[in-house]
């Protein structure tokens, strides 16, 4: 008994009592998002992991922590931590699914990260995948909405886009704004996915087709929102005592993870993302930097009013101007704070619970100058964030590079 009480003490007090250990990226992979009919959720898995895991050598993972969402009802498949681990070659280590909706892919890195930080583990295996483009219909909506509230919110219809148009219609109407002022956002993520090889959209979109698009809840238009996507992408996290001699050092240097009010009629105002606030705030204060020390933020755009307002509580906007940074320009490659850098979920696809492991990987491939076309130029510090829902989870990471 007390030496359970000094364990729950110990974790009570975990700023002061436990300390750390630096954890850095030691490989990473992904496929190529998209429809990809003739692969199984395996299959992809298994690419990503093979990239991951030759970039990383020699070192070798000792827990995988898979970030999916939906493959018990759309892939009819469970367990995928023992099945994903079987399948990639690595029979007998430690794995487990994590499941955060779309934030998932984050909720995943940071058990790895904490696995790595807390010395249990030397090395862990992040896989993010997801197989939605299989079945269509009715199955897929019923599916996706199993991340909104399901006995006051998806049993009266509502659907993840009709919350997000309830979202962004509030906001139009308190901002007395049109839907043509959103543009910036998808222009911005259509621009960066064009270069990118493994986005699923890689074609510009002008402005002013924008507002033009048909409607999937309005205000939200095909422009507007995410497309559903299969993909599978990888992270080896280690101690830094497993990094290769020349290796790129590029650090995990704060994880953060909050919830807010699951259902947005229980938020106290449902223009404001206090979850991703809450985890920007504390990854900042774990990193030591501010929001002017960060030189690209990985966003969940599944919906245009997200990146808005995700941009508000990172502190890069007031609340309800959010929406002027993308119509100003100031969201690209040069501009004073890019996001979606390879697309985003826009343009290069959203994979659901695999999103979040894409974000990490193209934060890390910015972060060592290996981004190509689509390269922030001096990106030293890079954020990333995963919205479960719209916004009920919110898991925030900064990667940054010590070479």
């Amino acid at each position: 008994m007390r030496c359970t009480r000094a364990i729950a003490a110990s974790w009570r007090c975990n700023n002061t009592a436990l300390t750390m250990r630096d954890v850095f990226i030691l490989g990473s992979g992904q496929t190529a998002v998209g429809e990809h009919w003739d692969l199984s959720l395996r299959q992809l898995a298994r690419t990503a992991v093979s990239a991951a895991l030759n970039a990383a050598l020699p070192a070798r993972p000792q827990a995988l922590f898979v970030a999916n969402m939906l493959a018990g009802q759309l892939s009819g498949q469970r367990q995928l931590g023992a099945l994903l681990a079987d399948y990639c070659g690595l029979r007998g280590i430690e794995a487990i699914r994590v499941e955060a909706a779309g934030a998932s892919g984050g909720a995943a890195l940071r058990q790895a990260y904490i696995a790595v930080a807390s010395g249990v583990v030397d090395t862990a295996l992040v896989l993010g995948v997801e197989k939605l483009t299989d079945k269509v219909g009715s199955s897929v909506a019923a599916a996706l909405g199993s991340a909104a509230d399901a006995d006051w919110e998806a049993a009266h219809g509502a659907t993840q886009p009709a919350l997000a148009a309830l979202i962004m219609q509030r906001y139009m109407h308190e901002q007395h704004l049109s839907l043509q002022q959103f543009a910036g956002f998808s222009v911005n993520a259509h621009s960066n996915g064009r270069t990118n090889p493994n986005a699923m959209f890689r074609n510009n979109l002008k402005a002013e087709s924008f507002a033009s698009a048909a409607m999937v809840a309005e205000p939200v238009n095909m422009f507007d929102t995410a497309p559903e996507a299969d993909g599978a992408a990888a992270l080896v996290l280690g101690a830094a005592h497993m990094l290769a001699p020349a290796a790129a050092r590029i650090r995990v240097a704060a994880s953060a993870l909050c919830t807010d009010a699951f259902a947005l009629a229980d938020r106290a105002d449902v223009l404001q993302l206090r979850a991703a606030q809450q985890s920007v705030q504390q990854a900042q204060a774990q990193a030591s930097c501010g929001a002017a020390d960060i030189d690209l933020f990985e966003l969940h755009d599944g919906f245009t009013i997200l990146a808005a307002l995700a941009l508000e509580a990172a502190g890069y906007a007031q609340p309800g101007s959010g929406w002027q940074l993308a119509h100003a320009g100031k969201i690209g490659l040069q501009g004073e704070i890019p996001i979606s850098t390879f697309g985003g979920l826009k343009a290069r696809g959203n994979p659901g619970g695999a999103t979040g492991v894409y974000q990490a990987v193209e934060v890390e491939q910015q972060l060592r100058g290996a981004a190509g076309a689509n390269q922030v130029q001096r990106a030293r510090r890079g954020m990333l964030q995963g919205l479960g829902g719209n916004g009920a989870t919110a898991v925030t990471h900064i990667f940054e590079c010590l070479n």
